[in-house]
């Protein structure tokens, strides 16, 4: 080896260390944990996706329940219209005090409360189902905001 090839890989090591030393500085001079607004964030962030999830599964849940109330509700006028044409087949047959037409008359009593019953469970799993959607439409907001103010926390 000549006299200038060791002069050239005696600045070339000399400058990899000094890089390695700048990286080395440049590492710990940053901070590697994230501002605690931040980290409080991405806490509300993952709070925000797991309410709009159960909102979302409760939405699945209230309208399958909207739907089986109102074949219920299809059901049970249907067996009030098939009691009270058998009441009339009854009560000209047998009479309006015939115990055929009182049994008929039941039955149609108690499928016009079956359909009441009915009707206020349809009603209340509407109402559920509008306050869930209203839920998720908070929490969609709410993580809007939680992204925004961490990226604003991050550029700060």
């Amino acid at each position: 080896m000549n006299g200038l090839n060791l002069l050239k890989r005696g600045i070339t090591a000399f400058a990899f260390s000094g890089l390695l030393a700048a990286g080395a500085w440049a590492q710990t001079a940053t901070p590697t944990t994230p501002p605690s607004d931040v980290v409080q964030d991405n806490n509300d962030i993952q709070q925000d996706k797991g309410d709009i999830r159960k909102d979302t599964r409760d939405i699945r849940q209230d309208r399958g329940d909207v739907r089986s109330d109102t074949k219920d509700m299809v059901g049970d006028r249907k067996d009030l219209a098939t009691d009270k044409a058998e009441y009339r087949k009854d009560m000209n047959k047998y009479g309006p005090n015939s115990t055929q037409a009182q049994t008929d008359k039941n039955d149609m009593k108690n499928d016009m409360k079956d359909m009441h019953s009915d009707k206020k469970d349809l009603v209340a799993d509407k109402k559920d189902l509008y306050h869930d959607r209203k839920d998720r439409r908070k929490d969609h907001r709410d993580l809007h905001k939680d992204r925004t103010d961490r990226r604003h926390d991050y550029h700060k």
